[in-house]
């Protein structure tokens, strides 16, 4: 078997494990455990907690003492003891600490995966560039089989779905042993403790544009949080109404959700003219308005003709919303620092994004669904339309306080002046 064969189940194993249970354990906590919203959302700041500290350590590591693929490979062993756990717990704050302990270990191994597909690319001496994506692309796959299986199976309300997540972590670890060995980085020159945590990146902080994108890249985060919480409650919320409650979006809701995911495999592919085109500014307000839309359109939309059609666009737009923030905000990084610290702003944006914007989405969209719920009923109708009236006020003042002037289609994505 080749190794880009081998990195591809790779890819799709780690995807896999996240695809198990992040859309559909908030449904599991409200519908069966009874959580309020808060207490989901909670549980789901962990993972942005873990991101704000560990891929950056556990990366330190794997540079200087333990070897990538050694580190991967107890990172989900680890995963696969508390996601075993967790399927246990039925009580808050318990739930809490110990999806804490799985993101500590989890986030981490998703940096780790791309550092293990690059350096066995360049051992096999097969260009990354080239190589990559489509090694990447079955980790997608891997997200969205994996919603279908729970959905499928009839186990989204059930801890099930943490028992076969920490199944396919413990069947990983195993995968791990059989890659080829990444050597441990020596280096006379080896890169300051600041560095690796991305400290000496916050320096961009005093160009007031630069401050003002990764303040919208932390709150375009929160919004991304949301959708990853309460998408999957919402849905099978539906089941109440008992017009609806044999209807194939209350069965399966993760297929339904699954169409985001697949959304972004078209939108990824439309970037580059997007942003040649027409350059970040018009690119992050384009996501914004989209998030908007998928707000509003999960507003109105429910398992009626008319309404299931709502919620299809919903899911469309999705890729749009995600990807135009998420990776073009990354490319614009890339293309906006100076080589010396390249490297670490782009930890710095995923920080703000899947860090601290993950943890204040996490705590603030829980307390939100909590304000407009009465006896246990959400009025989703309503939280939906705050949330859409949150990501509009986001393009609107982004639009004004963003200074960006694109250089043309024919140019790079730098600005014009800086």
């Amino acid at each position: 078997m080749n190794i880009t064969t081998r990195l591809k189940m790779m890819s799709f194993m780690q995807y896999f494990i996240w695809g198990s249970w992040l859309v559909t354990l908030g449904s599991y906590m409200i519908n069966t455990l009874h959580f309020t919203g808060s207490d989901v959302g909670l549980v789901y700041s962990s993972k942005g907690l873990a991101a704000i500290v560990m891929p950056s350590l556990v990366g330190i590591i794997a540079d200087k003492w333990l070897r990538a693929d050694r580190a991967y490979m107890i990172c989900h062993l680890v995963c696969a003891v508390a996601l075993c756990y967790a399927a246990h717990v039925n009580e808050p704050g318990l739930m809490f600490w110990v999806m804490l302990v799985n993101a500590m270990a989890f986030m981490p191994t998703i940096a780790l995966s791309n550092t293990i597909s690059y350096s066995c690319l360049e051992q096999a001496g097969l260009d990354t560039v080239s190589h990559f994506p489509p090694v990447r692309v079955y980790g997608t796959v891997g997200f969205i089989v994996a919603m279908w299986a729970i959905s499928l199976m009839g186990v989204e309300l059930s801890n099930v779905q943490l028992y076969i997540a920490a199944g396919a972590s413990l069947v990983l670890a195993l995968y791990s042993l059989t890659l080829p060995n990444i050597p441990v980085v020596k280096s006379k020159s080896a890169p300051t403790l600041a560095s690796k945590l991305g400290l000496n990146a916050f320096v961009l902080f005093r160009q007031p544009r630069m401050a003002v994108f990764f303040l919208f890249a932390m709150l375009l985060g929160a919004v991304l949080q949301i959708t990853n919480t309460f998408g999957s409650p919402f849905l099978h919320d539906f089941a109440r109404n008992p017009e609806y409650a044999d209807s194939f979006i209350v069965k399966y809701p993760s297929i339904l959700l699954s169409v985001s995911q697949m959304s972004e495999v078209f939108f990824i592919l439309t970037i580059p003219f997007f942003l040649k085109r027409f350059g970040i500014k018009t690119v992050m307000l384009m996501s914004m308005v989209a998030w908007m839309l998928r707000f509003g359109l999960f507003a109105f939309g429910d398992p009626s003709a008319v309404g299931f059609v709502l919620l299809m666009l919903s899911m469309i737009v999705y890729g749009c919303a995600f990807d135009f923030f998420n990776i073009s905000g990354s490319v614009f990084v890339e293309q906006e620092v100076t080589p010396d610290i390249r490297a670490s702003a782009q930890g710095l944006f995923m920080t703000m994004v899947n860090g601290v914007g993950a943890y204040v989405g996490s705590i603030l969209s829980g307390m939100a669904v909590d304000y407009f719920s009465v006896d246990g009923v959400k009025d989703w109708q309503t939280i939906w339309l705050v949330f859409a009236a949150y990501a509009l006020i986001l393009a609107v003042v982004f639009f004004l306080c963003f200074n960006y002037r694109h250089a043309g289609k024919n140019n790079t994505l730098r600005t014009a002046t800086h």
